[in-house]
């Protein structure tokens, strides 16, 4: 199962729960589901030769007819234990229970009109148990304008709904799994479709005893007598120590039923990155130039050149204020950064056009509309929509990444906007959509075209994807080879981003821990290079070029960046395999990470100040020799598999364990 063995006493909630009878178990590996004569379940993980419940039994899969939830069927003795059927009036209900990985069981859920009239469905509800305890940590799958934390701790009256839709006009989209652990057990759900859908994932805690997590779909319907309906392919996965298992698990899933792959990514993916977004929107190609000299002595190789190369965004011709020669001046751009030594990358917003672009004025038909009509704001760049699922944007797009990559001489991509991360649903009747529902639908695909065509020009090519702060859609990433940080509110969202995706892209996959400077205190490379990221900064050069000095690279701060880099590429923790079931980000103290590289063990651990013992987890039964690697100090020796050590440390201590022969 994967899951780090621990000692654990069952509360009398738990040992009660499990006298009780179930009418009907479907067992997976490490996972049982148990039903009562009402169909009602409840999840049980097997850990370690114990039973552990979840929680007690609850309505777990129900469906909304006429405003009333039905979430009473009466069980008929199943013909096969993973096939159970239920009746209620008019309705029958059917559940094919199948098993996943070892921690995990599938469910497809129909339900059948057996009345004489159809009947007004609202909304379909899989997978809602109700978890016992009284702490509890929590994996929130949605994306809101406020930009939340991915991981939280959960607190009486707790509720976040998780719609994969839209939360704010340009604010939407996710990874359709939520998760709630306590300290002994946890317990994720989740959709296993192929495309995105606008499905809910609450997660609440109602009282101090409880929490809970569903999957919900809401869609008005009329089911005609004799008619079936089929919900999405849904799951539960359980867990011990946090969130990690449970992401892994679903990742594995999509890729052995929908072919899900993830390209490794080339080796200049994991090289640290300069970009110029210092500089603003208003920067001159001379000041990237003339940065070139301190970027290659800092001990960078990317230089990516941000926001404010085009006239518009839409029609993304270049500025004349700063290519006054057009195409050719840019390729001089990239030229100078190839000389210099470094790969050059490009800024670019996908799908996001001005009201004003030449291209709205020839082509108003491309635009996204909503059901009354008006436009869709991608309201942070105040600019409109375009429909993914329109071949003609597509096409429009692709020449585009053409010339980037091909006739400028890029050598990556930087995708932003947090519209990215999903699209609302389309109801412009030029389109002919089907359903509304094939904008939604079309985004990872759109996406696979850029990734497609930029590697067919360019084979290992850099493709960053930067969603702004939205909680990364799982069904683009496999057509980028770059996630990001993407605008972290400080630290914990560095680290807490890059355990979610190494999860659910895997390590071949390059995490950027986005620009130093939006790290707690501005300085926060430990946090990056703790997790497996990859480092970057947007510091500008000479000071003062900027017109301010937030940015400036001061003599203290080139010394300080020049440290830390060579820290990066000496270790290159990127490459490295990230162990994310060692620590629960949750319950263990201090928060810590592990990974593994050539041999060696390497730790991050992160408090704002600690002192006391350490467990260094995941070792063999061998003697190490331990070194605070940024420091240069020699800790002691130790020996596995599960070390003490005793440290003092202020914000971070990285250590590195390497066997010593004994």
């Amino acid at each position: 199962m994967n899951l780090r063995k621990i000692f654990i006493l069952l509360p009398l909630w738990a040992s009660s729960a499990l006298s009780a009878a179930p009418a009907a178990n479907v067992d997976g590996e490490h996972i049982r589901i148990e039903f009562d004569q009402s169909m009602h379940s409840r999840v049980i993980a097997k850990i370690d030769g114990k039973e552990i419940p979840i929680g007690d039994f609850t309505p777990s899969e129900f469906i909304t007819v006429d405003g009333k939830e039905v979430k009473d069927f009466a069980l008929r003795k199943p013909l096969v234990p993973q096939l159970l059927i239920g009746t209620a009036p008019s309705l029958t209900k059917q559940v094919a229970v199948t098993a996943g990985p070892p921690d995990m069981l599938v469910l497809d859920v129909t339900y059948t009109n057996t009345g004489t009239t159809g009947l007004h469905i609202t909304s379909w509800t899989n997978n809602a148990y109700s978890i016992s305890g009284n702490a509890f940590w929590s994996y929130q799958s949605g994306s809101y304008e406020k930009r939340p934390d991915w991981v939280v701790p959960l607190k009486p009256g707790f509720h976040q709904e998780n719609f994969m839709g839209m939360n704010a006009s340009d604010y939407g989209g996710g990874t359709p799994v939520s998760d709630i652990w306590r300290r002994d057990v946890g317990i994720a759900v989740g959709h296993l479709e192929k495309t995105p859908k606008l499905v809910s994932l609450p997660v609440a805690m109602p009282d101090a005893d409880h929490a809970t997590l569903a999957v919900t779909y809401k869609k008005d319907m009329v089911l005609k007598p004799g008619e079936t309906l089929k919900t999405f392919r849904t799951f539960v996965v359980v867990h011990q120590g946090d969130y990690f298992q449970a992401l892994v698990d679903y990742r594995h899933a999509m890729e052995r039923q929908n072919g899900v792959q993830f390209n490794p990514a080339p080796d200049s993916a994991f090289q640290p990155i300069w970009c110029a977004w210092g500089f603003e929107r208003h920067f001159k190609p001379s000041q990237i130039i003339n940065a070139l000299p301190t970027v290659k002595k800092v001990g960078f190789d990317w230089v990516g050149v941000d926001y404010g190369w085009e006239t518009v965004d839409g029609d993304w011709a270049l500025a004349p204020d700063k290519f006054p020669h057009g195409d050719a001046d840019m390729k001089a751009l990239v030229d100078k950064i190839h000389a210099a030594g470094f790969h050059a990358q490009l800024w670019w917003l996908p799908l996001g056009t001005r009201p004003e672009a030449e291209l709205l004025r020839n082509h108003p038909d491309w635009l996204l509309l909503n059901a009354d009509g008006s436009r869709e704001k991608i309201s942070f760049f105040d600019d409109d929509y375009l429909c993914p699922a329109v071949p003609a944007v597509v096409d429009y797009y692709r020449k585009l990444v053409v010339k980037i990559i091909r006739d400028w001489g890029y050598d990556g991509l930087k995708l932003d906007g947090m519209h990215m991360n999903g699209a609302p649903p389309c109801y412009n009747p030029a389109h002919h959509h089907a359903r509304p529902e094939e904008s939604v639908e079309a985004m990872p695909a759109f996406f696979k075209m850029i990734y497609d065509t930029a590697r067919s020009v360019k084979p290992d090519v850099l493709v960053e994807w930067c969603p702004c702060g939205t909680a990364a859609n799982f069904f683009t990433l496999p057509y980028i080879n770059m996630s990001v940080a993407s605008d972290p509110k400080g630290s914990f969202q560095v680290r807490s981003k890059a355990k979610t995706l190494k999860a659910l892209h895997g390590d071949a996959t390059a995490y950027f821990g986005d620009h130093v400077e939006l790290s707690t205190g501005h300085d926060d490379f430990a946090s990056t290079i703790g997790v497996g990221g990859v480092v970057g900064s947007e510091f500008t050069w000479p000071p003062g070029s900027a017109g301010r000095t937030r940015d400036d690279l001061t003599p203290a701060k080139e010394q300080l960046w020049t440290k830390w880099v060579a820290i990066y590429k000496e270790k290159m923790l990127s490459r490295g395999e990230y162990l994310g079931t060692l620590y629960d980000i949750g319950f263990d103290r201090p928060e810590a990470h592990a990974i593994c590289k050539s041999g060696a063990m390497y730790y991050a651990f992160y408090a704002p100040e600690w002192k006391g013992k350490v467990e260094l987890r995941g070792l063999e039964n061998r003697t190490y020799r331990v070194t605070d690697y940024e420091n240069n100090q020699e800790l002691g020796t130790v020996r596995g598999p599960v070390a003490p050590l005793e440290v003092s440390f202020q914000k971070h201590l990285l250590v590195e364990v390497q066997p010593t022969g004994e």
